[in-house]
């Protein structure tokens, strides 16, 4: 079955194409025939792969013949052979003279053959021969299609061939719809006959896998897919790559609904079962799966024996799965179109006997599926308990994106089942509270609002503390601090309220930068939560907020010491959000103020797959991932980061948690030069960012001020670094003393590169606020104080620059940051400093040292524009930036030479290097590996530099050449 797309990639068989090609010509070589018969369900890419491997084995020197069964069973004897010959005759050239009068006269032979004495042994020897002649010495491989329907006489040929009988090196590569080969079909025999032999071998061909069905899927769109529409596409195709194609032509060209292809060929393929195997196929369609065989047995009422061989049967047509948990379909679009079979009536039914089944055996019961089918067989009173006990499962389970859905369905099924006892104000407050949990909230905050209005909705106090909540998760953090501070001033607010208020808030304005301020309603919070009993998740919330405030500003043993507590608090009293939120300013701590960088990542990283587990991987673990990369990037561990980033986005996060996680992947593309993706990347953080505080703010614009310089567009480096000193009531001196760097790094770039006046009172008041910096740094905690450092000796440095750039200033910042441990700015302040130097021109010697570091780094981090500037600056100066050989070391051979290419790539480079010699395009690398274009452009042009290569050619090579060794 062959798509009308022609130039969509094969995708996911690379290992398989390699392994059949050896089969075929690794033993052909030695004398032997050999056989590889693929099988598979129609559409899952025989025919493509046949025609792909055929293409390569012609490459590698084979003669290849290639012909198709007929389904006309015997009336053809050796039709796909014969039309084989026809297509090879009609390709030969004139240079192939002796090869095509061979070809002729065994077409001849068997079209002049008549029954004689001798037999088909006679006609079959005769064919050998034809065959033999027409190899010319050459390895010969017959490829046969659609097997299935093969003439008796081409099955004798093939066991009389690679049973050795015959004088011929053969190889044999064909292709075998498998939900054909039921009953006594003749091929079963052939095939069970022909396994016996050493060189025959029988691959079953199988569905795509997830990433490879997104991979084909985006490029027969022509882009990549968004995460609803690449769950669909995987869902509806079950990773049949004739399916996948279908249904990405249909999104490409925006047909809603199934094409008539696809419903035709699935209707054909049900249509063709026994009858007990078609009602087999609709009840699991109708199901919810796994079905399991006992409630199968009760929805069909068929004796066990018919059951078995109807179920049997719709597993051998590979329309049904089956495994120890129960029946599945193969491909979900079967549900869609036999949905559209049934009248409603039918449909109704099964779905009440499903219902009834599951009722009647409680041992079994599954209070999702049970609404389900309760509410398919339109029966709303019975579904709506089974929903609101669904939900209360999967939030016990950690589930809250399904609790979500289950709150939602019964929040649906009261407002259609009439005047029943519901209270709708109970089921808004789960609904809304499940939506909060899994990251919906957008919606967590509309079902707020209508719980609000109706009447009997909950206390004046306790509504402003959830809106808050709701509000600082989707990012809106100003809003959020209103809503609390309203909380604490409402007339009905309870002690425990109050608590619970203070302690919020406190955590809010830790996420906004102000530690003083939330030192302050930490204390205020524990104080209240003496006098409340059971009031574990106010003290977690207030004690990480303390032992932050304090780390930051006062004593960083102690800070830590009451962090730790309140992590280990946390996981005793159980409560997720709790726990995650423990880990979360932990993680923080330790890559940030106390730049205790690697055990940040790991505790980051811990944190994530532990909250994961609590149900809440798509908020606080994207936030934790982000804090990984962040910590990482720091490290220089810029490919792991890269890693890190795609985990994360397959959350799909939204508000504050996307905030994070775009921040964080753009610190990654503004190092590699990337510029289009951290555009974007900063246009959807701006997006999202409304009401935002300082700690979001800042990163942005300092974010957007290093894209700007890279771009050569300083002015506007300029505004908005000026933008970002606007954002005054933030205690983070760190990310302040950064933005303070990039307002005096964009200055002293505009004076270099002459394209803008430098602005004098910009620098004065850059300058102001860097004095500043020291004298509140001096009150801040000693790992605090080093880092800012780190950035103020960058700042005197870069100012510097304005007139007449110090060596031994930069030379000061090369130091601190070597100390610290951060490679990036450790490699640009070498840069400088050597651009000092060489101004200068003293020191020369020291100049080329530094900036051959610097390139080091730079190349190992893949930060393009820091190494083109690196190779610039050098090149002027004529200096080398590779390392010359000792006058007497001896030359290696090639395979050292080889050994030492690879050795100085990145882990990511290694890993585009692989897929670019597997001849994917930058696009497709890029989808491989959930990284953009770009970005992959960026990587291969390191490797082309690093490999001193020119072309994707020459870079293949290397790597195929180190991979052998």
């Amino acid at each position: 079955m062959a798509s009308d797309v022609d130039t969509a990639p094969l995708v996911g068989r690379a290992e398989l194409v390699r392994t059949v090609r050896s089969a075929l010509l690794g033993d052909a070589a030695h004398g032997q025939t050999a056989a590889v018969f693929l099988t598979g369900e129609s559409g899952v890419g025989k025919t493509r792969l046949l025609g792909e491997i055929g293409d390569r084995l012609r490459d590698q020197g084979a003669v290849v013949l290639t012909g198709s069964c007929l389904d006309i069973g015997d009336a053809s004897p050796l039709h796909p052979l014969l039309q084989a010959l026809r297509r090879y005759d009609a390709d030969l050239s004139a240079s192939r003279a002796r090869s095509s009068s061979a070809v002729r006269g065994l077409l001849q032979m068997v079209a002049d053959e008549t029954a004689g004495p001798d037999g088909a042994g006679a006609l079959l020897e005769r064919v050998s021969r034809g065959l033999h002649l027409i190899a010319e010495g050459r390895p010969l491989v017959l490829i046969l299609d659609d097997l299935q329907w093969v003439d008796r006489s081409t099955r004798q040929l093939l066991l009389y061939l690679l049973a050795g009988l015959g004088d011929l090196q053969l190889s044999v590569l064909a292709a075998v719809r498998a939900e054909s080969l039921q009953g006594a079909h003749p091929l079963r025999r052939v095939l069970t006959e022909l396994r016996r032999l050493r060189t025959v071998r029988v691959l079953d061909l199988a569905p795509l896998g997830r990433t490879e069905t997104e991979e084909l899927a985006a490029a027969v769109v022509g882009r990549t897919l968004s995460g609803d529409a690449a769950d669909q596409v995987w869902q509806r195709s079950g990773g049949n790559p004739f399916v996948i194609e279908e249904l990405a032509r249909d999104l490409r060209d925006g047909r809603d609904g199934l094409s008539e292809t696809l419903r035709e060929i699935f209707l054909d393929r049900v249509d063709a079962l026994p009858q007990h195997a078609h009602a087999v196929v609709h009840a699991v369609a109708a199901g919810v799966e796994p079905v399991q065989h006992w409630l199968l047995a009760e929805v069909l009422r068929l004796p066990e024996d018919e059951l078995i061989d109807a179920a049997r049967a719709a597993v051998a047509h590979r329309l049904l799965v089956g495994a120890d948990d129960g029946y599945r379909l193969r491909h979900r679009l079967v549900a869609e179109v036999l949905a559209h079979e049934l009248l409603p009536a039918e449909r109704s039914g099964l779905h009440r006997r499903y219902a009834e089944a599951l009722t009647s055996a409680p041992a079994e019961l599954h209070q999702a599926r049970l609404a389900h089918h309760w509410r398919l067989a339109g029966d709303p009173v019975r579904a709506l308990p089974a929903a609101v006990a669904a939900a209360q499962e999967a939030e016990r389970l950690g589930g809250y994106a399904e609790a979500h859905r289950h709150w939602s369905a019964a929040l649906q099924l009261a407002a259609d089942s009439g005047p029943l006892a519901v209270d709708r104000v109970e089921l808004l407050g789960n609904a809304a509270e499940a939506a909060h949990h899994c990251g919906e909230h957008a919606r967590a905050l509309a079902l707020l609002e209508e719980l609000a209005t109706l009447q009997g909705s909950e206390p004046t106090c306790a509504l402003h503390i959830r809106r808050a909540r709701y509000l600082a998760a989707a990012g809106r953090s100003a809003l959020a601090e209103e809503e609390y501070q309203r909380a604490l001033k409402a007339a009905d607010c309870s002690p425990r309220d109050r608590a619970a208020a203070a302690a919020r808030l406190a955590e809010l304005l830790l996420h906004l930068g102000r530690y003083a301020d939330a030192g302050e309603r930490a204390r205020e919070a524990l104080a209240l939560a003496e006098n409340v009993e059971g009031s574990a998740t106010e003290v977690v919330l207030a004690s990480s907020a303390l032992g932050f405030s304090d780390a930051f500003l006062e004593d960083p043993d102690a800070g830590l010491a009451v962090m730790r507590d309140a992590l280990d608090t946390a996981e005793r009293a159980g409560q997720p959000e709790d726990v995650a939120c423990a880990y979360l300013h932990l993680a923080e701590l330790l890559t940030g103020p106390l730049n205790i960088l690697e055990e940040g990542v790991v505790v980051a990283r811990r944190g994530a797959e532990r909250v994961a587990e609590l149900g809440l991987g798509r908020t606080w673990g994207t936030r934790l991932l982000a804090i990984a990369i962040n910590g990482l990037f720091r490290v220089g561990q810029w490919a792991e980061a890269e890693k890190v980033v795609a985990a994360a986005l397959r959350h799909r996060p939204s508000g504050a948690d996307a905030v994070e996680l775009l921040l964080a992947r753009c610190r990654l593309s503004v190092g590699y030069g990337d510029i289009e993706a951290a555009g974007r990347d900063l246009d959807a953080v701006a997006t999202l960012l409304a009401g935002g505080g300082a700690r979001h703010v800042i990163p942005l614009l300092t974010l957007r001020s290093g894209l700007a310089m890279w771009e050569g567009r300083h002015d506007v480096a300029r505004m908005a670094v000026q933008r970002g000193l606007t954002e005054i009531r933030s205690d983070d001196v760190m990310i302040l003393s950064a933005l303070v760097w990039h307002g005096l790094r964009a200055e002293a770039e505009a004076h270099a590169s002459r394209t803008v006046e430098v602005d004098a009172t910009a620098v004065r008041r850059l300058r102001d606020v860097a004095d500043r910096m020291v004298r509140k740094s001096a009150g801040a905690a000693r790992p605090v104080r080093s880092v800012v450092e780190g950035f103020l000796a960058l700042c005197a440095a870069e100012v510097s620059r304005l007139d007449g750039s110090d060596p031994e200033l930069w030379a000061t910042s090369v130091a601190e940051w070597d100390r610290r441990n951060h490679p990036y700015p450790a490699a640009y302040s070498r840069l400088r400093q050597a651009e000092a130097l060489l101004a200068r021109r003293s020191r020369l010697a020291t100049a080329g040292k530094l900036l051959r570091e610097a390139y080091e780094v730079a190349q190992g981090l893949g930060a393009v524009p820091l190494t083109s500037e690196i190779r610039e600056l050098a090149g002027r100066a004529r200096v080398s930036l590779e390392e010359r050989e000792p006058t007497g070391a001896t030359r290696g051979a090639p395979t050292q030479a080889s050994d030492d290419e690879l050795a100085a790539l990145t882990a990511r480079e290694r890993e585009v290097l692989a897929l670019v010699a597997e001849g994917l395009t930058n696009k497709e690398i890029g989808q491989r590996l959930f990284i953009s274009e770009r970005t992959i452009g960026v990587h291969v042009s390191h490797i082309f530099d690093k490999l001193q290569v020119r072309t994707r050619v020459q870079a293949s090579a290397i790597q195929l050449r180190n991979h052998r060794g």
